[in-house]
């Protein structure tokens, strides 16, 4: 198994991993929003980020990210805004190999910082997110605007 960046000719097993992650928290997406986001990971003027993991032919994992600017740091933030593992391959590290190649990016584009949310139940997944950052005890709140 080897991460690498996504490319054009992944979208079907990229939108089959997409589709798993809003499956896992029970939502779905229109295809208009699906199609937009592939297209930015491979904008190179996009700020938005895939990372795939690839075993053999099959892609097995995905992480997007995402550079932000912060009032709290000249350099820039790093948002893991999704992270998804197939549950034939959960875990063999794919998550925590995922994380460690954002952080990777991120630190050689200079950010300051790498942050995620998660939901609360989501249990298994925190097991590995205690071991690889800090929990910073924050809750978020938001409004979904209609646009």
């Amino acid at each position: 198994m080897y991460i690498r960046n996504l490319e054009e000719n992944d979208y079907k097993q990229w939108l089959s991993l997409w589709q798993g992650y809003q499956k896992f928290y029970q939502t779905t997406l229109n295809e208009g929003v699906t199609k937009t986001t592939f297209a930015r990971f491979l904008d190179p003027n996009e700020p938005m980020f895939c990372k795939v993991m690839q075993d053999g032919q099959q892609l097995v994992g995905l992480v997007h990210f995402i550079f932000h600017r912060s009032t709290w740091s000249q350099g820039n933030y790093c948002y893991l805004q999704d992270l998804f593992v197939h549950e034939n391959t959960r875990g063999q590290k794919v998550g925590q190999q995922l994380i460690e190649a954002v952080y990777q990016v991120a630190n050689e584009a200079e950010c300051s910082r790498v942050y995620w949310l998660t939901h609360e139940d989501n249990l298994s997944a925190r097991k590995l997110y205690d071991q690889v950052a800090q929990n910073a005890g924050f809750i978020q709140y938001r409004k979904n605007l209609n646009m």
